[in-house]
């Protein structure tokens, strides 16, 4: 396992929407690499979407490298780079409409996906939002989607070398292999 963030590994970044996750994890990833690439992994469903997406790139600049992997990030080559996935809640939508709902399908192959990108030498800082902090969903469907979100997370967390916990801009380190 990693000790520190210069090694490879997941640094997990979670908190609530619009808690700054994202410019941390720029942030980071630009203090570990020159040229750091960013993973996005949302889909373009509409207007505002795409104006969201659009805000997220204006954020970069030419140090970056971007990649729009909608779900199968293990299979870029992400070896000896710094790689901000960018963000686990819309890849996890991805699989979860692909595979029809089938909270166990996605798990199964989201964990496999983890398992397969830690095999690379890579950092990646992960951003997911966290869960249970809400209004608990009021369909079948947005409850399953809560319970596979948190099973990941939790799992992410517990592959991660480093989780972050950001509340209004601020980042909380609530794991470090280094202080333990």
């Amino acid at each position: 396992m990693p000790i520190n963030d210069q090694q490879p590994g997941i640094i997990f970044i979670t908190g609530g929407a619009r808690s700054g996750k994202s410019r941390y994890a720029q942030d980071l990833a630009l203090q570990l690499s020159s040229s750091p690439t960013y993973v996005a992994t949302a889909r373009q469903w509409d207007g505002d979407f795409q104006q969201r997406i659009k805000r997220h790139q204006d954020d970069r600049d030419e140090r970056w490298t971007s990649v729009e992997q909608e779900k199968y990030i293990s299979q870029l080559d992400l070896n000896d780079k710094v790689a901000v996935i960018d963000c686990v809640t819309l890849w996890l939508t991805n699989f979860f409409i692909d595979n029809k709902y089938d909270i166990d399908l996605c798990l199964a192959e989201c964990k496999l996906e983890i398992q397969q990108l830690l095999e690379q030498t890579g950092t990646f800082i992960i951003i997911s939002n966290e869960i249970g902090m809400g209004v608990h969903a009021e369909t079948d469907i947005g409850r399953k989607f809560t319970d596979l979100q948190g099973w990941v997370n939790q799992y992410i967390a517990a592959e991660a070398h480093k989780v972050v916990f950001m509340v209004s801009g601020i980042p909380m380190v609530i794991k470090n292999v280094n202080n333990q």
